[in-house]
């Protein structure tokens, strides 16, 4: 009797465990089919994601395509002062679709994109340059006083006066870094050099091989080119498209742009204000605040840019030396808000 009970009990107690396993298979059939879904939603997602950027992508490049070929046919054309303002006009809206695909453009595709608005922006310079009336004959008169080279150069002068050299960029610099239609100041130190606003207006920008200088740039230029610069200060006004600094070091920029893009270059301190993402390369100790600089007649000159002032994406660089997207790049970094009141004047 005892042994049939101990037998009826076993069985009871493996008829319950088997019953609780039951009852756990729909539970883990439901959990894993669960899982199964969440990772289907996951793959579609990621697969719609995907087919976005690539739609993104291919439009982009149509549009790009579309406006990078009427403006070359605009340069290549009649001269004509009308064609080159419409060239101008649609060389800034091919520049704001730039800026605003930085996003889900790859790094290969966005250089391609910039090197092609870089060749556009050369060529209109030099047609720009080529409209203009030829300059007569004048002998060239030394200054005597080097003390001069500290003033601020002046605008436009009459023919008569044209061949008195100046502290401003030489022509053949110009020249030589591809912009004909350029103006700005090279080979000094130790100066402080200005530029009114009438004088940079919708200009090509060049400053080159300056050191320990102070640069103040009022108004609205068309671009600006910083190379070759150490220990300077520059700040300058909204600058329609892009701005780039190569080779410099030690130095403190203030700007507003369209696009920010530096090349070897170290230790510099940027204080701006950008509509795209501002891209490094090849660049060290580089470090960034909001734009800060005022001067009076700035909101006209801001009007006049077609920049934002209201956007200012200076927290987003891209570093194509650095493509890790789990970690930050070691070549740039905030400046800290202690260490951003800088004396402008």
């Amino acid at each position: 009797m005892e042994s049939a009970g101990c037998s009826a009990a076993a069985v009871g107690n493996r008829d319950m465990g088997s019953q609780r396993d039951l009852s756990l298979v729909p539970e883990r059939l439901q959990r894993r089919e669960q899982e199964r879904q969440l990772e289907v939603e996951k793959r579609k997602q990621k697969r719609q994601n995907q087919e976005v950027e690539e739609e993104k992508s291919d439009f982009f490049a149509a549009a790009f395509s579309r406006e990078r070929a009427a403006v070359e046919e605009l340069l290549e054309g009649e001269e004509s002062v009308e064609r080159l303002e419409e060239a101008t006009s649609r060389l800034q809206g091919l520049q704001k679709l730039l800026n605003d695909s930085v996003l889900f453009l790859a790094p290969y595709d966005l250089r391609q994109g910039q090197e092609a608005l870089t060749h556009l922006q050369a060529a209109l310079a030099e047609r720009r340059q080529e409209l203009q009336p030829k300059k007569r004959f004048a002998f060239k008169t030394r200054r005597k006083d080097a003390a001069l080279a500290t003033k601020v150069d002046t605008a436009p002068v009459a023919p008569a006066a044209e061949g008195i050299m100046s502290p401003s960029l030489p022509l053949k610099d110009e020249e030589a870094l591809g912009f004909s239609w350029a103006c700005g100041f090279s080979n000094l130190e130790f100066q402080v050099l200005e530029k009114r606003a009438d004088e940079v207006h919708q200009r090509d920008i060049l400053l080159t091989e300056l050191s320990n200088c102070t640069i103040k740039l009022y108004g609205n230029p068309n671009t600006l080119r910083l190379t070759k610069a150490r220990s300077c200060k520059v700040l300058c006004g909204p600058v329609s498209t892009s701005v780039f600094l190569e080779d410099c070091s030690d130095c403190i920029l203030a700007v507003a742009c369209q696009q920010l893009r530096l090349h070897s270059t170290t230790n510099t301190r940027i204080f701006l204000q950008v509509t795209s993402r501002a891209i490094v390369e090849d660049c060290s100790g580089i470090q960034f605040a909001p734009y800060t600089w005022s001067y009076p007649g700035i909101e006209k000159d801001f009007q006049g840019s077609g920049l934002d002032r209201n956007k200012n994406n200076w927290t987003n660089v891209d570093d194509f030396n650095w493509l890790a997207q789990d970690m930050a790049s070691p070549n740039w970094s905030i400046l800290p808000e202690e260490e951003r009141k800088i004396q402008w004047d």
